[in-house]
């Protein structure tokens, strides 16, 4: 009975695991985020900025522009869709799951505005040249994840897990200086929601 018992325990505590672990998205109407549908990633909190938008960070830019958040609270941003790794039949997002994050609709230098980590001047930050698809060592930097934080708020992760013999740096994306570019940081994320485009 004591063994039975203790069977029934453990199977209890590793499904509860496995089922926060892929915990599906919501938007800010409580509904489940999908791929192939549009979203605005706005700030979970009032009076932090907009939404995420491309722009140029350095003078003359023109090609990739950069992933960044409006300055402007009453600014929405641009429409992107989530593409995960792994498609499922009820294309939902899940929490912890690699995806590529593009925007819809958009090309810069005439491919489509995918997300992608750079570096430059030993900061990490965002771009838009990324691509879709191909998980490996090749597109690593184009891999991302959503994570619960907070109540009903969720953080951008860089962490991927889309090749299984590369060691990348992981961490929180925020927003860094006057142009609001997205980065890398060791804390306080972007806390941000997800609202149907």
């Amino acid at each position: 009975m004591k063994i039975s018992f203790f069977i029934f325990i453990v199977f209890s505590i590793l499904s509860q695991s496995s089922s926060q672990s892929s915990s599906a998205v919501l938007d800010i109407n409580r509904n489940f985020l999908r791929s192939g549908l549009s979203y605005y990633i706005l700030p979970a909190i009032q009076g932090r900025g907009g939404g995420i938008t491309l722009a140029p960070t350095v003078i003359n830019q023109t090609c990739p522009l950069d992933v960044v958040q409006e300055k402007s609270d009453q600014r929405t941003g641009l429409p992107m869709t989530f593409i995960p790794i792994n498609a499922s039949k009820d294309s939902i997002i899940r929490e912890f799951t690699d995806l590529n994050i593009q925007f819809t609709g958009v090309t810069v230098c005439g491919q489509p505005a995918v997300w992608r980590l750079e570096v430059m001047n030993g900061q990490w930050f965002f771009s838009s040249r990324g691509t879709v698809g191909n998980p490996g060592r090749d597109t690593l930097f184009n891999w991302f994840k959503i994570e619960k934080y907070g109540g009903n708020s969720y953080k951008l992760v860089y962490c991927p897990t889309a090749c299984n013999t590369c060691m990348p740096i992981c961490g929180d994306i925020g927003v860094a200086n006057n142009e609001r570019r997205s980065v890398i940081v060791s804390k306080e994320p972007l806390t941000v929601m997800f609202k149907r485009a």
